[in-house]
């Protein structure tokens, strides 16, 4: 079962236990456990709550859903009300913003609620997957460093198996001022350093592949000699739009992105995405489930889970691996 909240919480009506008829085992009491999204209307954040509500419903967890809309602070505002409810038993974490998000996690834990963070990083330190808060149950994330040095690395064999020298890249932020997109692109020009690759055009698609479509349109407007386009799957959606409403041809540039979504599996197989890097966010949100359900139910703290750690290929689709990746949402 699984409620969704607003910023006010709604009192919870307590129902009298069914009585246990003799030679019966009690059931197990229903617990509830408060999701705070990084946002509700996200294809990225959907099936990471449909395996949040699938673990939970199977341990008899009810789940209240609440909608950080992409707003930090309106994730502290949901996060003290859900400690001042003192109806919840758990609490999973998806942060817009790690940092503002670390003192009033804190308090949560202090309050006695059991809290589980997944996806994103809570901390300030967008370069490591280890627990930055003490008292987590367990911490379930996918780091920005290494989703950019991954993503600079295709970028490099990329340009290589045409010999571009230079080769001329655009590159599509999500959201460029944030600290995990800032992460990202410092891993990536990193990796980047000393090679043939030359970032000469950037924008932003900010998760929205209408967006990417007006920055790739006015990118290649004005740099035509482009040769590449390196973005995640949403800003490689509006590209291939951009393109085919120029009338132009995708063998013409090269692409590259992240995300791993169902759409980007099938490019890469196609040969018109050269590589993807992966992001499961329905591994994530069954990981993070199941531990809430250990912590709960048993007292075991599970800590850092990695939930890369049996991909194969690295985490890194390819033309050749595609077959052997499913991806966990649409894109």
């Amino acid at each position: 079962m699984t409620a969704v909240a607003a910023l006010a919480l709604a009192a919870c009506a307590s129902a009298e236990p069914a009585p246990v008829a003799d030679g019966d085992a009690p059931a197990e009491e229903t617990l509830q456990v408060a999701f705070i999204s990084f946002a509700v209307a996200n294809t990225y954040d959907e099936p990471m709550l449909a395996e949040i509500e699938r673990v939970a419903a199977e341990n008899n967890i009810e789940i209240t859903v609440f909608d950080g809309n992409l707003d930090p602070n309106l994730q502290v505002t949901l996060i003290q009300d859900v400690i001042a409810s003192g109806q919840y038993d758990g609490m999973i974490t998806q942060p817009v913003f790690g940092p503002a998000l670390v003192d009033v996690v804190q308090q949560a834990i202090d309050a006695g609620l059991t809290v589980v963070n997944i996806d994103q990083i809570l901390g300030d330190d967008f370069t490591t997957g280890a627990t930055q808060l003490e008292g987590l149950a367990a911490n379930v994330v996918f780091v920005p460093s290494d989703l950019g040095t991954k993503l600079g690395e295709q970028v490099v064999d990329a340009c290589a198996t045409q010999d571009l020298d230079p080769c001329n890249v655009a590159f599509l932020h999500d959201v460029k001022a944030s600290a995990i997109g800032i992460a990202l692109y410092d891993a990536f020009n990193a990796v980047i350093e000393g090679t043939p690759v030359t970032i000469v055009a950037e924008g932003e698609t900010f998760y929205n592949p209408a967006a990417a479509q007006t920055a790739v349109s006015d990118i290649l407007t004005a740099n035509p000699d482009i040769d590449l386009i390196a973005t995640s799957d949403q800003g490689l959606q509006g590209a291939v739009q951009a393109i085919e409403s120029a009338g132009g041809a995708l063998s013409d540039y090269l692409m590259v992105g992240y995300g791993g979504s169902v759409w980007s599996q099938q490019r890469v197989s196609e040969g018109a995405v050269y590589a993807n890097v992966l992001q499961v966010p329905a591994t994530e949100g069954r990981l993070g489930m199941e531990a809430m359900v250990d912590a709960l139910r048993n007292g075991n703290n599970q800590g850092d889970v990695d939930p890369f750690a049996d991909l194969p290929g690295g985490g890194v689709i390819t033309q050749e691996n595609a077959a052997e990746f499913t991806g966990e949402w649409a894109g």
